[in-house]
C-alpha cells in the first residue's frame, strides 16, 4: 500500500492510499481513503465514501510519500 499526496486541479492536494503505484498507461488512478492533508473530510466527497476514482486530465501532479519502511541513506560524507 502507498500513500500519495494528489494535486488536483483547482483544488487542494488531498492524500490517499493506492495499492500500487499508477502506471503511464492508467487513464485513471483509483484511491482508498480520500482525505485533506489534515486527515479532514473532503468537501466533495461524502463521508462514507471510501474509494474515489481520479481520471488523470483532473490531476495536477502526484507525490509518493515516504513510507517509513525505507531504508536510511547512509552518506559517505559527515554533514
Amino acid at each position: 500500500m502507498h500513500t500519495l499526496l494528489v494535486h488536483i486541479t483547482n483544488e487542494e492536494p488531498i492524500l490517499v492510499e493506492v495499492e500500487a503505484l499508477p502506471a503511464p498507461s492508467d487513464q485513471a488512478i483509483v484511491c482508498l481513503h480520500p482525505r485533506r492533508r489534515d486527515g479532514r473530510e473532503i468537501h466533495y466527497v461524502l463521508p462514507e465514501v471510501q474509494t474515489i476514482i481520479l481520471p488523470w486530465h483532473r490531476i495536477s501532479f502526484i507525490e509518493v510519500m515516504p513510507s517509513g519502511q525505507e531504508e536510511e541513506i547512509i552518506s559517505p560524507f559527515a554533514v
